[in-house]
């Protein structure tokens, strides 16, 4: 098992934050959001880990190799990070990852370990994590589902009445799964229209081919990804050091 995280986005949203700083390296809670994701990852058995970066490269690369000496960290770099999404990112990954099941991490996501461990423990070897107790909007990836769980749509566009919950940004996908995926990313990405398109447009594709993704529910859990200044002022809120 190893991980992809991808972090090559700017984090526009959340400038003047963002301006002179990766997304994943801002600090919540007293630790950088990658750090964090780092040492759950780690936490939970998995040493090797892909990163996909793009915007201040520099700054994460120095940081991992700093601060996490023994991992064992892949680094890819998007280099059209600024017209690319991340649906294009992932598909850089690929040779790095091989014949090996993945999980994969948006960078800017923050979660407690105990959301990873679930994941990894879960009996369905593809399968997405999914939040059910949350208000869904236009920004939010939607799941719908059906019986035992497997997931029929992920995507922004499903209508938040259908939906079960807010895909989460973070996935377990098994190999053969995976070699399915990035042949279909590839294929996606051959195509300039699809370079705008979120890596969950590759889900659907796949699923619409009968390839069986589940939803693992971690209502309850913390857990919130930052796009927004809100967004980062909520995190620091509920990730703050108890006393």
């Amino acid at each position: 098992m190893k991980a992809i995280i991808l972090a090559a986005g700017v984090g526009s949203r959340i400038r003047p934050l963002t301006d002179n700083c990766p997304k994943s390296l801002l600090k919540i809670g007293g630790s950088t959001i990658l750090e964090r994701m780092i040492s759950h990852i780690q936490g939970c058995g998995i040493n090797e880990i892909v990163f996909v970066l793009g915007y201040l490269q520099g700054q994460i690369r120095d940081y991992v190799a700093t601060r996490f000496p023994e991992l064992d960290a892949h680094f890819v770099v998007n280099d059209r990070y600024a017209e690319t999404n991340t649906g294009y990112s992932l598909m850089l990954a690929s040779d790095l990852i091989g014949d090996s099941a993945f999980v994969k991490f948006d960078a800017d996501v923050v979660f407690d370990r105990e959301i990873l461990r679930r994941l990894l423990e879960c009996d369905h070897d593809t399968c997405l994590c999914i939040d059910k107790n949350i208000d869904l909007d236009a920004e939010e990836i939607k799941v719908i589902i059906e019986g035992r769980n497997r997931v029929v749509r992920a995507s922004k566009t499903v209508d938040p009445e259908e939906a079960a919950g807010e895909s989460i940004g973070i996935e377990k996908i098994s190999a053969g799964t995976a070699r399915l995926l990035f042949a279909e990313l590839e294929k996606m990405m051959a195509e300039t229209h699809y370079h705008q398109e979120y890596y969950e447009a590759a889900y659907e594709r796949l699923i619409e081919k009968d390839v069986p993704f589940y939803a693992l529910d971690i209502t309850g859990l913390r857990w919130t990804e930052i796009d927004t200044r809100e967004d980062f002022a909520r995190a620091e809120e509920m990730f703050k050091p108890r006393s």
